[in-house]
C-alpha cells in the first residue's frame, strides 16, 4: 500500500531533535510567547527574505488578521473588494467574508491551475482594494504581472502561501512576493507542525505591529488594550517543533521534486494530464495533481491496487452552502477543475518504488 500521506513516517526523519525540543519547552516552563517563537519568527523571516514574521494560530488567522490590520490602518473598508481565484480552498474566501469584505472570484488558468492574470484586470472596480494570489498546489504566481496590475490601481497583494513554503518566483520567495502573506503550518504541509500554527510575513513595520496586537487580544503591551482582538498566537511547542523542520526544509523540498519529477517522466497514460511546471525552483510540490475526466473510476482502480489518492477540492467555493450569494455567478473552469483533479502520493518520505509503483499502476489503467 502507498500512503497519500504518512506523517508518521515524515516526522520519524527528525524524531530525537523533535522529542529534544518538545522536552526542552517542557523543561522551561513557559509556553506562549517565549523563546521558542520569538527565535523560530525570526529564523522563518530570516529563511522567506522579509523583515518580520509574526507567528499565529493558523493558517486561516493569518489572511484574516492581514485584512484586519489593513482596516484597522484605514487602508481597507467595509465591503471593499478583493479579487481570489474562484478555485481556491475556501478558507482564503473565509478570511475575506470574516473582514465584512466581498470577494470577488477570478477563473484559474488550465495550465498551471492558478489565477489567470489575464482576467484579473477586468475584474477590478472602483471598490477593489486588494489581490489574493494563492500559490496552489506549491506553485508560485505570475507575481511579476501581478504585482504590476497592483501597481497600477494601486491595490495591495497578500499572498496566500499556505501551500508554497521555500517557493520562488524569480530570485524571491513565497512570503515576500506582495504586501504581506500568510501561511499554515498544519500538519500535512511541506513545513508542519505537530499541530496547527500559521504565520504572517511583511516587510511593513506599520502591519506587523497591528498584527501582532490583534492576535494578542488587541494588545501591545499587557492590559492595554488598543484593538477588539482575538487570541491567536503560535505556541512555544509548535514553534520548536517547526524550528527542527525548518532546518531541513530546503532538503524536504528536493526530495518531493525528485518525486515529481519521477512522476512527470515516467506517467504516460494519454488519459492523464500532467501539471505543467514554469520552472524548476518556483515549485515545492506540496501536491501533485493530475486531471482527468474519469475521476472516481480511476480513483477506485488505484485504490483497488493499493495507491492512496485525495480530491484537493471535490467542491468550488461557490457551490458550498456557506456562500450562497457566489452561487449566482458560473465558474466553468473552475468547476471543471474541481470535478478532475486528483492527487497522488507525494513526500519526502517516499522512495523510488513507491514512486515507480504508483507510475506502473497509473500506466496500466
Amino acid at each position: 500500500m502507498v500512503d497519500f500521506l504518512n506523517l508518521a513516517k515524515i516526522n520519524s526523519l527528525y524524531q530525537k531533535e523533535l522529542k529534544d525540543a518538545c522536552a526542552k519547552v517542557i523543561d522551561s516552563g513557559w509556553y506562549i510567547h517565549g523563546e521558542e517563537c520569538t527565535a523560530f519568527e525570526e529564523e522563518f523571516a530570516k529563511y522567506c527574505g522579509v523583515t518580520y514574521a509574526i507567528g499565529v494560530a493558523n493558517g486561516l488567522d493569518a489572511l484574516i488578521l492581514i485584512l484586519r490590520a489593513y482596516k484597522e490602518l484605514g487602508i481597507f473598508e467595509p465591503k471593499d473588494e478583493i479579487l481570489v481565484p474562484a478555485n481556491t480552498y475556501i478558507a482564503t474566501i473565509l478570511a475575506i467574508s470574516a473582514n465584512d469584505l466581498i470577494p470577488v472570484l477570478v477563473e484559474p488558468n488550465l495550465n498551471d491551475y492558478l489565477i489567470d492574470v489575464d482576467q484579473i484586470e477586468r475584474s477590478i472596480t472602483s471598490r477593489t482594494v486588494a489581490i489574493i494570489p494563492v500559490h496552489l498546489y506549491g506553485q508560485t504566481c505570475q507575481m511579476d504581472r501581478i504585482n504590476a496590475i497592483a501597481e497600477k490601481y494601486n491595490l495591495k497583494v497578500i499572498e496566500d502561501s499556505a501551500q508554497a513554503h521555500g517557493a520562488y518566483f524569480l530570485d524571491k520567495r513565497a512570503g515576500n512576493l506582495g504586501s504581506a502573506s500568510g501561511f499554515s503550518f498544519y500538519p500535512g504541509k511541506n513545513l508542519g507542525a505537530l499541530g496547527d500554527g500559521g504565520a504572517v510575513t511583511t516587510n511593513d513595520v506599520d502591519l506587523a505591529q497591528v498584527i501582532r496586537a490583534l492576535g494578542n487580544y488587541g494588545s501591545m503591551h499587557k492590559y492595554k488594550n488598543i484593538y477588539k482582538g482575538v487570541n491567536s498566537r503560535l505556541d512555544e511547542m509548535q514553534a520548536a517543533m517547526l524550528r527542527v523542520k525548518l532546518k531541513y526544509l530546503d532538503a524536504d523540498i528536493d526530495a518531493r521534486r525528485r518525486v515529481a519529477a519521477f512522476y512527470l517522466k515516467n506517467i504516460r497514460n494519454t488519459k492523464i494530464s500532467l501539471p505543467n511546471n514554469r520552472s524548476y525552483d518556483n515549485h515545492v510540490w506540496h501536491l501533485f495533481v493530475i486531471r482527468t475526466d474519469s475521476r472516481e473510476k480511476l480513483q477506485k482502480y488505484l485504490l483497488d491496487h493499493g495507491v492512496c489518492t485525495m480530491i484537493h477540492y471535490p467542491t468550488p467555493p461557490h457551490q458550498q452552502k456557506a456562500y450562497p450569494e457566489l452561487s449566482l455567478q458560473k465558474y466553468p473552469l473552475s468547476e471543471k477543475l474541481h470535478n478532475e483533479v486528483l492527487s497522488l502520493p507525494l513526500g519526502q518520505h517516499m522512495s523510488v518504488d513507491d514512486a515507480r509503483l504508483v507510475v506502473d499502476i497509473i500506466n496500466n489503467y
